[in-house]
């Protein structure tokens, strides 16, 4: 029975992965579970999975949960913090990590589970938008195994042959006979919406997603397609790629969720409805299948799929991540932290929705960090694009 640590077990992957724990009841334990605050619902989750730790960042919320536990007659040993969160993904008897905290907090903690040479199932894209170059070089290093957990990077992953897959981050992915990768996405809400109209929608209509249930700033995200911008930055570094060796389609109904281009006119894709819990399986059963509790897809009942080419007027991100992405993982920062700062704004309706990219541009063009070695010069570097980002936005 394999060992897991979930990190952000009180987010949408963190449930997934659970539920997919309870659909191979035989196959895994839950040894830890890590949130930020969530009481109420990680505590729920020690009393039905008892894992021997829990962490949680916040303090208070921490002796909270201490105290409900002893109540509760629950063993489970709360841990406080980072600090304790970066020494248990190292500890021994500790398998998998699922490294699903959202943004900068979770790069410490995946970064530790490399170096300890662990099973990452990584679902956090700052450990490769933000620190790619650090990220790859210390899996390979430590020969930890990282295995990707969002939706598209884990249907090209799976389109592609075994002998690829064992050791894909020492291998060059043409020598399989890959012509190019295919990376799709919805085009969100605003995929049909005249150019004169967007400046014109508000935080409520960019957040009405047409096919999967996420949070505010992911749902801003793949309105604007700088989602798809971030995972572009993330496909190059999994598959050590350039970006124009990648193809961007958009495909609404979001069943294809990516392909592979072989050079003898083969095309590989994974279908699958839009669940996250069926690549979370993948990644825990791997190379082996296990249920994942998804529904299996209808193609009776589907209707047609379409497909289109991406518009860099309507989507200016796409253009921003490709040429962030040349420029290393230094500008990548930038970008991902000047974005947070203006879907924000967005959001808090201080400027419109297509200012985000023409914002995004400008802190991109002001700031030209210097090379980053280490986690500290990463910070640094996403603590500057923050500052030069709010100050755009609040003049």
């Amino acid at each position: 029975m394999k060992k897991i640590a979930v990190l952000g077990s009180t987010g949408s992957i963190g449930q997934s992965t659970l539920e997919v724990v309870r659909q191979n009841p035989d196959e895994f334990s839950v040894f830890a579970l890590a949130a930020y605050s969530k009481v109420d619902i990680i505590f729920k989750q020690c009393l039905e999975f008892r894992p021997a730790y829990v962490v949680l960042i916040q303090s208070e919320a921490a002796a909270e949960l201490a105290q409900m536990l002893t109540l509760a007659n629950c063993a489970t040993h709360v841990l406080v913090g980072s600090n304790e969160l970066n020494q248990l993904v190292s500890v021994s008897e500790l398998d998998i990590v699922v490294a699903a905290i959202v943004g900068g907090a979770g790069l410490a903690s995946t970064l530790a589970a490399a170096q300890a040479g662990k099973t990452i199932l990584l679902a956090n894209k700052e450990a490769l938008v933000m620190s790619g170059r650090i990220f790859i070089d210390q899996v390979k290093q430590s020969g930890a195994r990282l295995l990707p957990v969002d939706s598209e990077h884990n249907a090209i992953f799976q389109s592609l042959s075994a002998d690829y897959q064992k050791d894909y981050l020492n291998q060059n992915i043409t020598d399989f006979g890959v012509h190019s990768i295919i990376l799709t996405g919805s085009g969100g809400p605003f995929l049909n919406t005249p150019l004169t109209d967007l400046e014109h929608k508000t935080p409520a209509q960019a957040c009405k997603h047409p096919n999967w249930s996420m949070g505010q700033k992911i749902s801003v995200d793949s309105a604007t397609m700088m989602n798809k911008g971030l995972e572009l930055i993330e496909a190059c570094w999994l598959f050590d790629v350039a970006p124009d060796f990648i193809e961007i389609l958009i495909h609404p109904q979001s069943v294809i969720h990516s392909m592979v281009r072989y050079i003898d006119g083969s095309i590989m894709a994974q279908l699958g409805a839009p669940d996250m819990k069926t690549p979370i399986a993948h990644c825990l059963g791997f190379p082996s299948r296990i249920e994942s509790g998804s529904a299996h897809f209808d193609f009776i009942k589907a209707g047609q799929f379409n497909f289109q080419a991406p518009d860099f007027e309507r989507f200016p991100n796409l253009k921003l991540a490709q040429q962030a992405f040349c420029e290393g993982q230094e500008m990548t920062t930038v970008l991902n932290a000047a974005n947070e700062i203006h879907v924000d704004a967005f959001l808090n309706e201080k400027i419109k929705f297509t200012d985000i990219a023409k914002y995004n541009q400008s802190v991109m063009e002001k700031l030209q960090p210097s090379k980053a070695s280490d986690l500290s010069s990463i910070f640094a570097i996403d603590e500057e694009a923050r500052a030069l980002a709010l100050q755009g936005v609040s003049t």
